[in-house]
C-alpha cells in the first residue's frame, strides 16, 4: 500500500516483517473494498497496524501526521474518490492517432516557465519533491477509485487501447516494445496496464508484482500500422446497425459509453408533449429541501478609530521630503540580483533628490515652454520591469511631486501580448501620451528596423521617457516641487483585469492613499526603520501599498525579491528574512508553497525575527493549506503560529481586512468548516458529520481602522444579508478607490452603493464600495472570505467558486500529471446556463492513460464534493496557456482561446450528459385523428389538401414528331433518315476543345454495329441484360442505343477508379451481379484494367461474365433491328447507390422513358435548334437521361462535359457555356462547389478573357436532396460579375421511384424561398417565419413540377392526405414513374409499398409511388403559364436519413450546417446515430494539433442550436467522408466504416 513517511524515523523493516505488513495491509484493504468495514474503521485499523511496525513515543504521532496529509481538502477528495469505487464508473478513453500522441507527449519540452498559477499557486521550480500529502494515501485511493481489478475484461477494449495510443512516456520504440509485451499475455508489473474499460483496473503507477493484471490481447487486433485499408465498396455486405461486428474496437467503446449513460444520473424528466412551438427548456426547479438563511439581519460592523498620531505626515510627498532631508542615509530599498546578492541600495536621500529631478523634467522638459506635453493632473504610464523597484519608486514619487497621475502597467513583451492590447485601451481612455520607463527596459522593448519603438496593438501613440538620472536635466536651485497636504486630487490609477479580460483603471485620491497608509500602519503596528521583505509585485495591490507607499510614510527599509530570483531560488525570501532579521514579510501562498517544496533541512534558517508574515492572498480558500503546511515545517525554525497574517484586498476597496499579529500566548482564532452544499446556495452551514464536501476558511482579521463593513446580496438591490448568508463585502472608508476612470455608470454601481435593510432604509448616509469579495462576518467580528465575485459560476441556480474547484482538482494527485497552479477554471454559457470548464497544463512525461485516469478522477471528485458536473476538462501541453506578466494563467485569454478553438489541448473529456439537465422535454407523439372527422371535400382539418400537378400532357398541343414513335430506337432511326448530318452530341476535353461529336446518322450506324456484335460474339437473346462500363462520353451513348437495337436491356455502370481499385471495383461487380448482366461491354482500356493484377486481388477476373471491348467494331450491320412488341417492356435498368448506402435498381419501361423525355422537352422547350450544356455523371437518374436520351428524343445538341475534367480545369464548364452561347445548362452540386471554390478568386481574369454568362436562362442543379441554398446563392453571387442572372440558378428533384419530379423550366415563375422554424420541423410541422428570425431555416423550391406529374403530401405512417403547409411524405403519380425495383430476391412487399401505394382515405383509387422524402406544398401568390396560382414544392429531406432523437425528427444536414460554421478548419461534416447516440464526424483541414479544439465547439453548437447532446465526436482527414457522384454524403457508409474502425481517425472523443 505504498510507504508512509513519518519524519524523523528511519523506515527500515526486515524483509519478513515487510511482507507480513504487506499481507496484513492487503487483507485489510480487501475487507474495505468488500465493504466489510467502513472507511473510518479501515483508517483506524490501518493506523494501528502501521503503528505496531513503527513503534513511536506516545503523543508524537498526532503532530507528525500532519505532514502525511497537510490538507483537509486532500483527505476529503480522497475519501470522495474512494466512495466512487462502488460505482465503477467506466469512462471510455478517447482514441488518438499515434502521430498525435507522439507530438504532444514526447516533444523535448522546455520545462514550463514555472510561474504562479491562477495568480495564486505555481508549481515548484526545478524541484521534484512531491511533499504533497498524497504520499501514503495515494496508493489506496488508487485502489479505491479503480475498485478491485474487474474480472469482466472485454478483450476487444483492452486490446483497443494498445493500438490506440502509445503506452510508455518514453518513445515510440518503448511503446512498440510494450505492445509486444502485451501481445504475449505476460503479467505486467511497474507499468500502467491499458485501462480495462468495463470497470477500473488498478492502474496506479506503483503497481507491485502481486497486483499485476493479466492482459488478454484480442486476436487480430493489431497495432495501427498493421491495420487493413478501408474496404468501403461493399459496405452493404457488412453487418451494421445493431448486429455490430464483434471485433470492432469502436463499438466496444460506444457500447460502454451507452452503458455508462444508462445509469440514472439526475432525476428523470417528466415527459409530456409540448404543443406550442416554443420548446420549453427545462427550468431548474428550486429544491424544496435546499438550505435557506435563517439568521437575523446583520448589523454594520465598525473598525476601531483611526488614531491620529501627531507626527504622521500630512501627505506622502511631505513624508518623503522629511526623511530625504533629515535622514538621507537611511536605506529605503535594497534590490537583489538573480544570485540573491544585493544589487543596489536606494537611500531616502537619493529617492528624494531623484524624484525631484523626475518631477522637474516631466513638467519642464517635455514639449515646449508655451505647450508643455505634461501638465499637473495628466496621466502618464509607468512601464518598469519586475526586477527594478528602485527606478519604479523614483518615477512614482516623481509623478506625485509633479502632481501627475501615474498609471503603473506591465512591460509589453511583444506587440501582441495577451493582455497588453486591453491595457492599451485603458491608456487610450486615460489620455496617456507619455510612458516613463527605465534605460534597460527601454532597450529591451521591440524595435522597428529604424530603431523606433513600434506602436503596440491597441495602444495610443506614446512618447517614451527614460527616468535614469543621467538622462535628465538638473532642476535650477530655485525650483522646488509644490508639496500640498493630501487632497481630493487623483494620486494614481491602478489597473484591474476583469473576468472578461477587459482592463479598468481604479482611481485613488491623494487623501485615500494617505488614509490607507495610516490604516495599514495602525493595523500592522509599523514603526520607523523596520525591515520588510517583499516578494509581491510592487506595481499594484498589496505589494504597492506596503512596500512603496506605507514603507515611505514610516521610513522603513524594504528588501525587494524579484520574481526572477524566486524562479531560481524559491527559498531566497526566507534567507533574506534571516539575513536582515526582517520583522515583516509580504508573500503570496504560492511563495510559501514553493519554499516548502524547495526546503531541504537548511541548517541556518531562523525565522524568529518575523513578527508578521502578510499573506496577500490569504483570503483565498486554498491558501489555508499552504499556511498550515508552512507553519508545520518552519515552526521548528522559530516561526511562531501567530505571525501568519492573511489579508483580503481588492483593487476597488484596497485593503479590506488584515489579521493583526497576536500577542504571544493568545489562542489563534478558530476556523470555519463550512458545508460546500450550503455555500452553493449562499448559506453558511457549519459542517460536522459529512466531512467530504466542506470548505475550510481562515479569518482575515477584523474591519480596518476608520472603516465600516457590511455584507449585501450579490445580485439586485444591495440589501443586507442575514448573519448566516454569504454575500458581497462592502466597505465604507476614506481609504478606497473612488472611481473606474472614465466610466461613470460602472463607478456608480461599485463605488457609490447605499446598502439597505429589509425595510428598505439605507444603513448609512455615506456610500459604500463593493469589494468584489464574497464572504461573511463571523463571531467576534472576524471576517471570512469564501471567494471572489469574478470567480463565481452560477450553474443550475447554485453558486460555485472557481478557486474551490481548482482546490479540488489539485487535491487529486496534484504533482503527478499536471502542474500545480497551472489550472484554470471558468464557465461558458451553453444552452442558457453556465457550464464549468477546467483547463490544466499536463506534464510532458505523463502518458495518455495517466492523464485520462487523472481527468476521470477529477470529474468524480468535483462531482462528489461540489455536486456539480464539469462540462469540459482539457489538458494542454506544458507552458502553452497564456500567462499574465507574473506568470499566472491569463484566465480570460484562456477562455477566449477555448471558445475560438485555438487552445490546442492534448486531451479533452467532455461530460455534457451529466451537466446538461435543462434540455426540452422529449416529445411523445399524440394519436392521429380519425379520417371521418378531418375530411370535408378537399379540406383536411380545415386546410386545402396538399396536392399539385404539372401541366397536363394530353392537352398540350405541340408539333412533336417524336410522339408518333413509342420507342426511342425508332426515334433515332427516324432522325438518321430525316436529318442525318444534324449534330446531336459534342464531347469536350479538359482543354475545352471538341474531343468527338456524333451526328444522327453516325450514332445510328455505330449503334447498328454494336447490335451486330452483341448478336454475333455475345449470342445474346432478346431481353438479356448488358452492363455498360464506360467513362462519360460518346461510347456510352453508342453502346446504349446498340443494346436497344439488339433488344437487350442496358445498365450503365460507373467504371472503377484506377487509383482506387480496391474500393471501387467491388461496387461495379456488385451492380453487374445484382442486375443479372450476362455480359459486360466496355473500352479496351477498362477491359485491360479488369485483368490487371491489382484488380484481380479485389475481384477475380474469372468471376466476371464475358467482357467485350467495343473499340474495334465489326464492319457489317445486323441482319435486322429489334422492334419491341410491347411498350411496357423494359427499356433499361437504372442502378444507383442511395445516400443511405443501399444499392437499388429501378425498371424503366419504354413507355416511361418516352414520357420522361417528352416531359423534359416540354418543360425546357427543347428543339433541334437548341444547344444544352451538360456537366453531369451519366450513370443514373436525370443525369443519365439528359446525357443519353433527351437529345435523341428532342433533337437538340448536347454539349457533354465530363465532371472529372473539371478537376484539371475548373473553368471548363463555364467557358463552354460562354463559348457556345448556351441558354440552358445542367450540373451537379459537386460541379457547382468545384467552381465556387476553384474559381472564387479568378472571376476578374475570367472576365478579361471574355467569359460571359449573360445568355444563360436556366442553370439547373440535378439532385435528389433538399436544395443547398447556401451553395447556389454563393455561386450566383460569385458569377454575377460575369453576367449570370441571379434567378437563373435553380434545382431539380428526383428520386428512385421517379427520376425527375420537378425541374425549373424556361417559362413560369422564378423559384421561391421560404423560411421555416427549425424547431417546428422537428415536430413534423411547418411554421413559416420571417427571414433572420431565430431558428429559421431557408428552404428553396425544388423547381417546377414537370408536365404529367401529380404530387400529393401524405402522412408516412397513416398514409392519409395532409393539409397544405404540413410536412409529410411526397407521393407522385406520373407516366414516367419507374415500374418497380429490380431485385434478385423479388421483395414484393417493398415493391408494392413504394410503387403502388394508395391513400387510406380521400382519393383511394389513384396509385401513387412513395418518394421516401419529406416535404410540403405551398400555394404561392405567383401565377404560372396557364394563369393558375403556382404551387411550390419544398423538399426537406429523406425519411431514411432522418434521425429520431428525443422523440423528434432531425435532418442530418441541419446539424451538419451548424457544425461546419463553428470552426474555420472544419471543411466537411456528417452525422449519424448509433444506438441512440449522435455521432458527429468532422473533416479537419489543419494541423492535427487542432483536432481536439473541435470537440467542445461541436458539442456546444449542437446543444445550442439543436438541443441535442453529441455522443461521439470523430475528427478525420479531408476526404474521408464518402460522397457519391451527385455530391451527396454517404452517411451510412461512413457509419459502417466507423464501426468497423476503418476511418483511421485523428481523434475520437466519447462525450460522457
Amino acid at each position: 500500500c505504498g510507504t508512509v513517511f513519518l519524519p524523523g524515523f528511519p523506515l527500515k523493516l526486515k524483509p519478513s516483517a515487510k511482507n507480513q505488513l504487506k499481507k496484513k495491509k492487503k487483507k485489510l484493504f480487501v475487507s474495505l473494498v468488500l465493504c466489510d468495514i467502513t472507511q473510518k474503521g479501515y483508517e483506524k485499523k490501518r493506523t494501528k497496524l502501521i503503528g505496531a511496525y513503527f513503534p513511536q513515543a506516545p503523543g508524537e504521532m498526532s503532530c507528525e501526521c500532519v505532514n502525511v496529509s497537510p490538507d483537509v481538502h486532500t483527505e476529503a477528495v480522497q475519501a470522495a474518490l474512494a466512495k466512487h469505487k462502488e460505482r465503477k464508473m467506466a469512462v471510455p478513453m478517447p482514441s488518438k492517432r499515434r502521430s498525435l500522441v507522439v507530438q504532444t507527449s514526447m516533444d523535448a519540452y522546455t520545462p514550463p516557465d514555472t510561474s504562479s498559477g491562477s495568480e495564486g499557486e505555481g508549481q515548484g521550480y526545478g524541484t521534484s519533491s512531491s511533499r504533497e500529502g498524497s504520499i501514503s494515501m495515494e496508493h489506496w485511493i488508487g485502489r479505491a477509485i479503480h475498485g478491485t481489478s474487474s474480472t469482466t475484461t472485454t478483450t476487444s477494449s483492452t486490446a483497443s487501447s494498445s493500438s490506440s495510443s502509445t503506452r510508455s512516456g518514453g518513445s515510440g520504440a518503448a511503446a512498440g516494445r510494450l505492445a509486444d509485451v502485451l501481445a504475449q499475455h505476460v503479467h505486467i508489473s511497474n507499468h500502467s496496464a491499458p485501462p480495462d474499460v468495463t470497470g477500473y483496473t488498478n492502474n496506479t503507477s506503483n503497481t507491485t508484482a502481486t497486483d499485476g493484471i493479466q492482459v488478454e490481447r484480442a486476436p487480430g487486433a493489431g497495432t495501427a500500422a498493421q491495420r487493413q485499408t478501408p474496404k468501403y465498396g461493399n459496405a452493404e455486405l457488412m453487418e451494421t446497425g445493431d448486429g455490430v461486428p464483434v471485433s470492432s474496437r469502436v463499438s466496444a467503446k460506444i457500447q460502454q459509453l451507452v452503458n455508462t449513460l444508462k445509469r440514472p444520473k439526475r432525476p428523470p424528466l417528466r415527459e409530456f408533449f409540448v404543443d406550442d412551438f416554443e420548446e420549453l427548456l427545462e427550468v431548474q426547479q428550486p429544491d424544496p429541501n435546499q438550505p435557506k438563511a435563517e439568521g437575523a439581519q446583520m448589523v454594520v460592523m465598525r473598525g476601531e478609530q483611526l488614531g491620529v498620531v501627531t507626527n504622521w505626515p500630512p501627505s506622502l510627498e511631505a513624508a518623503l521630503q522629511r526623511w530625504g532631508t533629515i535622514s538621507p542615509k537611511a536605506p529605503c530599498l535594497t534590490t537583489m540580483d538573480t544570485n540573491g546578492k544585493p544589487l543596489y541600495v536606494l537611500t531616502y536621500g537619493k529617492l528624494w533628490s531623484r524624484s525631484v529631478k523626475v518631477a522637474y523634467n516631466l513638467l519642464h522638459k517635455l514639449g515646449t515652454k508655451q505647450e508643455p506635453l505634461v501638465r499637473p493632473g495628466d496621466r502618464v504610464a509607468l512601464v518598469f520591469p519586475n526586477n527594478d523597484p528602485a527606478a519604479f519608486m523614483t518615477a512614482f514619487y516623481g509623478c506625485l511631486l509633479a502632481e501627475v497621475v501615474p498609471v503603473p502597467i506591465e512591460v509589453p513583451l511583444t506587440r501582441k501580448d495577451a493582455g497588453s492590447q486591453q491595457i492599451g485601451f485603458l491608456l487610450g481612455s486615460c489620455g496617456v501620451t507619455v510612458a516613463l520607463t527605465s534605460d534597460a527596459c527601454h532597450k529591451g522593448l521591440p524595435k522597428s528596423p529604424t530603431g523606433e519603438i513600434p506602436q503596440f496593438k491597441g495602444w495610443p501613440k506614446v512618447l517614451w521617457f527614460v527616468t535614469e538620472s543621467k538622462h535628465l536635466s538638473k532642476p535650477p536651485r530655485d525650483w522646488f516641487p509644490h508639496i500640498k497636504d493630501a487632497n481630493q486630487d487623483n494620486a494614481y490609477i491602478e489597473y484591474k483585469t476583469c473576468k472578461d479580460g477587459s482592463v479598468l483603471g481604479v482611481t485613488v485620491m491623494r487623501i485615500a492613499m494617505l488614509t490607507h497608509c495610516q490604516a495599514i500602519t495602525q493595523s500592522c503596528s509599523y514603526t520607523e526603520a523596520e525591515t520588510i521583505v517583499n516578494v509581491l509585485d510592487f506595481k499594484k495591490d498589496v505589494g504597492l501599498w506596503h512596500a512603496v507607499l506605507t514603507s515611505v510614510m514610516n521610513m522603513m527599509h524594504v528588501i525587494s525579491i524579484p520574481y526572477a530570483l524566486m524562479k531560481v531560488n524559491p527559498l531566497s525570501w526566507i534567507q533574506k528574512v534571516c539575513q536582515y532579521k526582517a520583522k515583516v514579510a509580504c508573500v503570496k501562498s504560492r511563495d510559501m508553497h514553493w519554499a516548502l517544496v524547495a526546503h531541504r533541512d537548511q541548517r541556518d534558517i531562523n525565522l524568529s525575527s518575523l513578527r508578521m508574515l502578510v499573506v496577500a492572498d490569504g483570503s483565498n480558500p486554498w491558501s489555508i493549506s499552504s499556511c498550515d503546511a508552512f507553519l508545520n515545517v518552519f515552526q521548528t525554525k522559530g516561526l511562531r503560529p501567530e505571525v501568519i497574517c492573511p489579508c483580503a484586498s481588492s483593487p476597488e476597496a484596497l485593503t479590506v481586512a488584515i489579521r493583526r499579529p497576536l500577542e504571544e500566548g493568545t489562542t489563534p482564532p478558530g476556523r470555519g468548516i463550512l458545508s460546500m452544499q450550503g455555500l452553493s446556495h449562499g448559506v453558511i452551514r457549519v459542517d460536522s458529520e459529512e466531512k467530504l464536501s466542506v470548505l475550510t476558511l481562515q479569518d482575515v482579521g477584523s474591519v480596518m481602522p476608520g472603516g465600516m463593513m457590511c455584507v449585501v446580496k450579490p445580485e439586485g438591490v444591495p440589501q443586507l444579508c442575514k448573519t448566516d448568508e454569504i454575500g458581497e463585502l462592502c466597505v465604507c472608508t476614506v481609504a478606497t478607490g473612488s472611481s473606474y476612470y472614465g466610466l461613470a455608470g460602472m463607478t456608480k454601481n461599485t463605488f457609490e452603493v447605499f446598502p439597505v435593510s429589509n425595510s428598505g432604509v439605507p444603513v448609512s448616509e455615506f456610500p459604500f464600495t463593493r469589494t468584489g469579495l464574497l464572504g461573511f462576518i463571523g463571531p467576534a467580528g472576524l471576517i471570512f472570505v469564501a471567494g471572489k465575485m469574478d470567480g463565481l459560476m452560477v450553474v443550475g441556480g447554485r453558486r460555485h467558486n472557481a478557486d474551490d474547484i481548482v482546490a479540488t482538482a489539485l487535491a487529486v494527485e496534484p504533482m503527478k500529471f499536471v502542474y500545480r497552479g497551472r489550472i484554470a477554471v471558468f464557465s461558458i454559457t451553453v444552452l442558457h446556463d453556465e457550464r464549468i470548464v477546467v483547463v490544466a497544463e499536463q506534464r510532458p512525461d505523463s502518458t495518455e492513460e495517466d492523464s485520462f485516469q487523472w481527468m476521470s478522477r477529477v470529474l468524480q471528485a468535483i462531482d462528489s464534493i461540489h455536486q456539480v458536473g464539469v462540462y469540459c476538462l482539457a489538458l494542454v501541453p506544458s507552458n502553452t496557456l497564456p500567462k499574465t506578466p507574473l506568470g499566472g494563467i491569463h484566465l480570460s485569454e484562456t477562455k477566449q482561446l477555448f471558445l475560438e478553438g485555438a487552445l490546442h489541448p492534448c486531451n479533452v473529456l467532455m461530460c455534457p450528459h451529466t451537466c446538461v439537465t435543462n434540455l426540452p422535454k422529449p416529445r411523445q407523439k399524440q394519436p392521429e385523428i380519425g379520417p371521418a372527422s378531418v375530411m370535408v371535400g378537399n379540406l383536411v382539418s380545415g386546410k386545402r389538401i396538399a396536392q399539385a400537378s404539372g401541366r397536363d400532357l394530353g392537352q398540350i398541343e405541340d408539333n412533336d414528331q417524336a410522339r408518333k414513335f413509342l420507342f426511342l430506337s425508332e426515334v433515332l432511326q427516324w432522325r438518321a433518315q430525316t436529318t442525318p448530318d444534324h449534330i446531336l452530341y459534342t464531347l469536350l476535353n479538359s482543354r475545352g476543345t471538341i474531343a468527338s461529336s456524333l451526328t444522327c446518322v453516325q450514332l445510328h450506324k455505330r449503334a447498328e454495329k454494336i447490335a451486330a456484335m452483341l448478336g454475333e460474339r455475345g449470342h445474346l437473346q432478346d431481353g438479356d441484360h448488358v452492363a455498360l462500363v464506360y467513362p462519360p462520353g460518346i461510347d456510352l451513348i453508342v453502346a446504349f442505343y446498340g443494346c436497344l437495337y439488339a433488344g437487350c436491356v442496358p445498365i450503365t455502370v460507373r467504371p472503377p477508379h484506377p487509383q482506387n481499385i480496391a474500393t471501387t471495383l467491388p461496387t461495379v461487380k456488385m451492380i453487374v451481379e445484382v442486375s443479372r448482366s450476362v455480359c459486360v461491354m466496355t473500352t479496351q482500356l477498362i477491359s485491360k484494367l479488369l485483368r490487371s493484377k491489382e484488380a484481380c486481388t479485389a475481384v477475380d477476373f474469372r468471376t466476371w461474365p464475358p467482357v467485350m471491348d467495343t473499340d474495334d467494331l465489326p464492319k457489317k450491320k445486323p441482319p435486322l433491328l429489334y422492334k419491341p412488341s410491347n411498350s411496357d417492356t423494359l427499356a433499361y435498368l437504372d442502378f444507383s447507390v442511395s445516400t443511405t448506402g443501399m444499392l437499388a435498381g429501378v425498371k424503366m419501361s419504354h413507355t416511361a422513358t418516352s414520357a420522361f423525355c417528352r416531359s423534359i422537352k416540354l418543360q425546357c422547350e427543347l428543339y433541334p435548334s437548341r444547344e444544352v450544356a451538360i456537366c453531369l455523371d451519366p450513370y443514373c437518374g436525370l443525369g443519365f437521361v439528359l446525357w443519353c436520351l433527351c437529345s435523341v428524343y428532342s433533337g437538340h445538341q448536347s454539349i457533354l462535359i465530363p465532371p472529372s475534367e473539371l478537376e484539371v480545369n475548373p473553368a471548363l464548364w463555364l467557358s463552354a457555356v460562354s463559348q457556345y452561347k448556351v441558354r440552358d445548362t445542367f450540373c451537379s452540386y459537386s460541379v457547382m462547389e468545384l467552381c465556387t471554390k476553384g474559381l472564387g478568386l479568378q472571376t476578374d481574369s475570367l472576365k478579361s478573357r471574355g467569359l460571359d454568362l449573360s445568355r444563360v436562362r436556366t442553370c439547373v442543379v440535378v439532385a435528389e436532396e433538399r436544395p443547398r441554398i447556401a451553395l447556389t446563392q454563393s455561386f450566383s453571387k460569385l458569377f454575377k460579375d460575369l453576367g449570370l442572372h441571379p434567378r437563373a440558378v435553380s434545382t431539380s428533384f428526383g428520386c428512385r421511384v421517379n427520376l425527375a419530379i420537378c425541374l425549373q423550366g424556361t417559362s413560369g415563375p422564378d423559384p421561391t424561398t421560404v423560411y421555416v422554424d427549425m424547431r417546428a420541423l422537428r415536430h413534423d410541422r411547418v411554421r413559416l417565419v420571417e427571414r433572420g428570425s431565430p431558428h429559421s431555416l431557408p428552404l428553396m423550391e425544388s423547381g417546377k413540377i414537370l408536365p404529367g406529374v401529380r404530387i400529393i403530401i401524405a402522412n408516412p405512417e397513416t398514409k392519409g392526405p395532409m393539409g397544405e403547409s404540413h410536412l409529410g411524405e411526397i407521393w407522385v403519380h406520373s407516366g414516367h414513374n419507374a415500374s418497380g425495383y429490380f431485385t434478385v430476391y423479388g421483395d414484393e412487399a417493398l415493391q408494392s409499398d413504394h410503387f403502388n401505394s394508395r391513400l387510406s382515405f380521400g382519393d383511394t383509387q389513384t396509385v401513387w409511388a412513395r418518394t421516401g422524402y419529406l416535404g410540403f406544398l405551398r400555394r404561392t401568390e405567383l401565377t404560372d403559364a396557364s394563369g393558375e396560382r403556382h404551387d411550390a414544392l419544398y423538399v426537406v429531406g429523406a425519411l431514411e436519413e432522418a434521425m429520431e432523437l428525443r422523440g423528434m425528427r432531425y435532418h442530418p444536414i441541419d446539424i451538419e450546417t451548424s457544425v461546419i460554421r463553428t470552426h474555420k478548419s472544419i471543411t466537411e461534416c456528417a452525422v449519424f446515430t448509433w444506438t441512440n447516440l449522435l455521432v458527429v464526424v468532422v473533416e479537419l483541414d489543419g494541423s492535427e494539433q487542432e483536432a481536439l479544439d473541435l470537440v467542445p465547439l461541436v458539442t456546444n453548437v449542437v446543444l445550442e442550436e439543436h438541443y441535442l447532446i453529441v455522443g461521439v465526436v470523430v475528427v478525420v482527414d479531408i476526404g474521408v467522408i464518402p460522397i457519391n457522384s451527385r455530391g451527396e454524403k454517404q452517411r451510412m457508409h461512413l457509419r459502417d466504416g466507423f464501426l468497423a474502425d476503418q476511418l483511421d481517425p485523428i481523434y475520437v472523443a466519447y462525450n460522457m
